[in-house]
């Protein structure tokens, strides 16, 4: 398609949608900090378990540690409130209000208990009569408002989610809530569940429109503490990714769901890949684990420097599967700026640890180059010829991930191409 197309395209696409771009400059590189919901869920006895209830302690205690344990430091800077922590009803002017007995100092003193941490507060709404777990919903008279509650107290990002409410409801509501966002004058990132209400792919959803009104979008279901859940995803991502990955880049992102390194139902090797796939998918990093409780070798997973440099890098390319072996083996690819690329060799064998062997050259890697391969969890740096033959092992459920500098490269530099038609190999093109 030429240019002049594209613009035309783009033009009418500006026109037919004013003032729908979510002007908010943020979310540059994906999100990172923790969420409540795939630990904590909608656990509101207080009384029984005062110490995993959805309540105000539970927010208090884990910004003290995201402040105090390194994490802030690393771009861990998001505490996110999830669903039910609302009272069930509106106040007297329609306001949404926090359950008084759970939340007794108001969401306004814990943001600012969390801003006094150098961090930032997220907080949940729902695009319906009701949120997901019964609490009042976001319905199209009271987008405003709720914008403007949120924004009032101090809150930094917001996922609407989208349970009791129609398709229209939401093709209309998602935009306006954007809109709604930029006129508080206070710098909020949007999170929207709207296209994994809709399927997640064209025709139904248009990422074009939502990369305009959304930073950041759940497309699929949610996660569950398992392998099961983490694979499905990997999965669904992987065999959408001609669609999924040029929807992605700075300021809006896909978002494959928490990370539940650090829960029950990851092996140690399937959270070392569960944190190597997402960041290969520049997928926001919102953990969702008790960091009261974390272990140190969950925490080094979570904390691990280089594997979140690559996941912030500035480029913000969503990386893809590039290679799916008959052995269970599959590869990933992430280009990332300077020329750089984080390569994934993820096992989903079941058995032994598998020794595989292949070259740069047949991942497509431009001819004559050589690079400084660093192991992102073991930090040995070697370096590589696009020749040269080389093997890995890869334990089951498991990665070994890969950081390529380019220390030679040929005359020309390469760069990928974003988008290939539906089938066609991964190969990046010298330009």
């Amino acid at each position: 398609m030429g240019a002049a197309v594209l613009a035309g395209l783009a033009l009418a696409l500006t026109l037919a949608l004013p003032g729908l771009a979510l002007e908010n400059g943020l979310a540059l590189t994906p999100p990172m900090g923790w969420l409540a919901w795939e630990r904590f869920r909608c656990n509101v006895d207080c009384r029984a378990d005062p110490r995993n209830c959805i309540s105000e302690m539970l927010f208090f205690e884990t910004a003290d540690r995201l402040a105090e344990d390194g994490w802030r430091e690393l771009g861990y800077e998001y505490i996110n409130i999830d669903d039910c922590w609302s009272a069930k009803q509106r106040d007297a002017e329609g306001r949404l209000v926090p359950d008084p007995e759970r939340f007794p100092r108001g969401i306004k003193a814990l943001a600012d208990y969390v801003h006094a941490r150098g961090l930032k507060l997220g907080i949940y709404g729902d695009l319906g009569i009701l949120t997901c777990g019964g609490y009042p919903g976001t319905t199209l008279d009271r987008v405003e408002q709720d914008a403007q509650t949120f924004a009032e107290w101090g809150v930094d990002m917001l996922k609407l989610d989208g349970c009791y409410s129609s398709g229209e409801e939401q093709a209309k509501g998602y935009p306006e809530m954007a809109r709604a966002l930029n006129a508080t004058g206070r710098p909020i990132i949007y999170s929207c569940s709207w296209p994994a209400y809709q399927g997640g792919l064209p025709p139904k959803v248009n990422y074009t429109i939502l990369a305009e009104v959304c930073n950041l979008w759940r497309n699929y279901g949610d996660i569950q503490d398992s392998w099961d859940s983490v694979l499905s995803i990997v999965d669904w991502f992987s065999a959408n990714q001609d669609v999924l990955q040029p929807a992605a880049g700075p300021g809006h992102w896909n978002d494959p769901d928490m990370l539940i390194i650090g829960n029950f139902g990851l092996s140690y090797e399937q959270s070392r890949s569960q944190m190597a796939l997402w960041t290969v998918m520049a997928a926001p990093l919102l953990m969702s684990t008790d960091l009261r409780t974390i272990s140190p070798s969950t925490k080094e997973i979570l904390q691990n420097r280089l594997m979140i440099q690559i996941n912030q890098d500035p480029l913000g390319i969503q990386g893809r599967r590039i290679v799916k072996e008959k052995s269970h083996i599959e590869v990933f690819l992430r280009p990332l700026s300077q020329a750089a690329s984080a390569l994934v060799f993820f096992s989903r064998r079941t058995d032994m640890p598998f020794v595989y062997t292949t070259s740069l050259a047949k991942l497509h890697f431009p001819e004559d180059a050589v690079y400084e391969v660093q192991d992102v969890y073991s930090g040995k740096i070697s370096g590589l010829k696009t020749g040269d033959s080389f093997s890995v092992v890869i334990n089951p459920s498991g990665v070994v991930m890969w950081y390529l500098r380019p220390m030679a490269l040929p005359v020309q530099p390469w760069h990928v191409v974003r988008q290939q038609a539906p089938g066609e190999g991964f190969h990046p093109v010298l330009l």
